[in-house]
C-alpha cells in the first residue's frame, strides 16, 4: 500500500495558546526559566519541553519540524534558515577530518561547491559518481567512507536514485544514507526506502510561495539532538536559524501541499507528453523514455505523480535564453531560478543553478547550454499554456508550424 503522507500532516493538531486554529508565534530570542537548575538542565539537554535560546530552537519551529517529520516518517526534525543550512550542518556532524563522502555527480550547485571547494578545507573528501551507476556508487566507496549522499530527483538533470539499492549499499559499508528530496515531496518517501536522513530547500515546494527560504533535517531523535546539541552540535554551532515568523508561514503552506503537488505532477506530465511529441529532446520521470522510469513507479506514492520538474533541450544557450526570454514576455512563467512556484519557472541551469560545476564536469554528466529546466506552475488550463509555449517555440524556430486546426486540438 502507498504511503500518503499528507494523511500525517492532517491528523496534526496544534491549537494556539488561546484556542486559535494556528499556533501561536513565538515572537521572543530567548526564554526565561523558574529556577536556575532548570535553566543548567537545558544546557544540558536534560530538560524536555523547555526553550533555551531561538538559536536552538522556538516552538514554533518545533511545530513545523514536526510536522515534516511526520512527513517523512521520521523521529523528528530541525528546522534552518536555508536548505543550505540544513546540508552544510549535517554532513558537518557525520563527517570529521579523513572522512570521505560518496555524492551523486548532478546535485544541487551549492551543494556540488561545498563538497568540492568548501569541504575539503576542514580534511572531508568527496568522489561524485553517476548515482544510477550502482556499481559505480560501490567502487568509489573506501574504508574512509562515512556518508552516501544524493538526491532522490537530481537537479537539474532529473536523474532517479535508487534509494532501496543505495540503502542495502549503505548497510553493507556501514554508511549513512542522506537524501535530499526537495524535487520530489510526497511523490517519494526516502525513509521508506531505506533513507537514514531526509533534507529539504523549504524554500521550494513545500512553501510554494517564493517568500521565503529555509530548510529542514528530518531523522532520528539521536541524530537531531547531536545537530542541537550546545557543545558540538553544527546546527547549534554554525547557527543556521529559521525565523519563527517564517516557520510559522511555512507551516501553513505546507497544509496545502498534497493538493498543489499533484497540480504541479498533472501539468508537468501534460507539458511532458506534449514536448516529446512535439520531437523536442525532453526529460521528465513521468515519461516511460525515461530512464529509470521503472525506478520511479516502484518508490512513487501514486497520488502525487511524478513532480513538478521537467528539462528540454532547445539546441544552443542562444536559443534557450531567447525562449525564456519570449515566454516571460508572453506571461507563461519567470526567467528565474528556485522552483515551486505558482507560476512556472524557468531557466537555463548550466549558466545559474549549476554553474558551480565546471564546464568540462557539466559535459561529462549531459549538462547541455541548450537546457532549460522548468517547474511547472499551477495553471488552470494547461492546454492552453501548451498552446502558448508552443507558439514561442514555433516563432524562434525551434519547433515547425503546425496547422491551425492541429494547434486548436492539442
Amino acid at each position: 500500500m502507498a504511503y500518503k503522507p499528507a494523511n500525517e500532516i492532517q491528523d496534526l493538531q496544534y491549537f494556539g495558546e488561546f484556542g486559535g486554529v494556528n499556533p501561536s508565534i513565538s515572537d521572543s530570542s530567548t526564554y526565561t526559566f523558574l529556577s536556575a537548575k532548570t535553566m543548567f538542565d537545558t544546557f544540558e539537554g536534560n530538560a524536555d519541553g523547555c526553550y533555551l535560546y531561538s538559536r536552538h530552537s522556538t516552538p514554533s519551529n518545533l511545530y513545523l519540524g514536526e510536522a515534516l517529520a511526520a512527513m517523512e516518517g521520521t523521529e523528528t526534525a530541525n528546522v534552518s534558515a536555508s536548505g543550505m543550512g540544513a546540508i552544510t550542518p549535517t554532513l558537518m556532524q557525520l563527517c570529521q577530518q579523513g572522512d570521505h563522502i560518496v555524492s551523486s555527480r548532478t546535485i544541487y550547485g551549492g551543494t556540488y561547491a561545498f563538497l568540492k571547494n568548501f569541504a575539503p578545507k576542514f580534511g572531508i573528501s568527496t568522489s561524485f559518481v553517476d548515482i544510477t551507476n550502482i556499481d559505480a556508487v560501490a567502487a568509489a566507496i573506501t574504508k574512509d567512507t562515512k556518508v552516501l549522499y544524493c538526491e532522490s530527483v537530481s537537479n537539474p538533470l532529473l536523474e532517479i536514485a535508487d534509494l532501496e539499492a543505495l540503502s542495502a549499499l549503505s548497510r553493507k559499508h556501514n554508511l549513512t544514507l542522506v537524501v535530499d528530496n526537495t524535487f520530489s515531496p510526497l511523490s517519494i518517501t526516502p525513509t521508506a526506502h531505506g533513507a537514514d536522513i531526509v533534507i529539504h530547500s523549504l524554500t521550494k515546494f513545500i512553501n510554494g510561495s517564493s517568500d521565503t527560504v529555509g530548510g529542514v533535517v528530518c531523522g532520528s531523535q539521536e541524530f537531531i539532538d547531536q545537530l542541537r546539541n550546545v557543545n558540538d552540535g553544527a546546527s547549534m554551532l554554525l547557527g543556521p536559524t529559521m525565523d519563527s515568523l517564517r516557520a510559522a508561514s511555512v507551516l501553513k503552506n505546507l497544509r496545502t501541499l498534497h493538493i498543489r503537488m499533484k497540480q504541479h505532477s498533472h501539468n508537468a506530465l501534460f507539458l511532458a507528453q506534449k514536448f516529446e511529441a512535439d520531437g523536442l529532446r525532453t526529460v521528465y520521470p513521468g515519461l516511460a523514455s525515461h530512464p529509470s522510469h521503472a525506478v520511479f513507479n516502484r518508490m512513487m506514492n501514486p497520488d502525487y505523480g511524478y513532480g513538478g520538474m521537467l528539462t528540454i533541450d532547445v539546441g544552443s544557450l542562444d536559443k534557450a535564453n531567447a525562449l525564456m526570454e519570449l515566454m516571460q514576455e508572453r506571461n507563461l512563467g519567470y526567467l528565474a531560478v528556485s522552483l515551486g512556484f505558482y507560476k512556472t519557472l524557468f531557466s537555463a541551469p548550466g549558466s545559474s543553478t549549476s554553474s558551480e560545476i565546471p564546464e568540462e564536469e557539466q559535459a561529462a554528466m549531459g549538462l547541455t547550454d541548450g537546457l532549460i529546466r522548468f517547474s511547472i506552475g499551477l495553471d488552470d488550463d494547461i492546454a492552453r499554456t501548451y498552446r502558448m509555449m508552443r507558439a514561442c517555440m514555433e516563432s524562434l524556430g525551434i519547433l515547425d508550424a503546425q496547422p491551425q486546426n492541429a494547434i486548436a486540438t492539442s
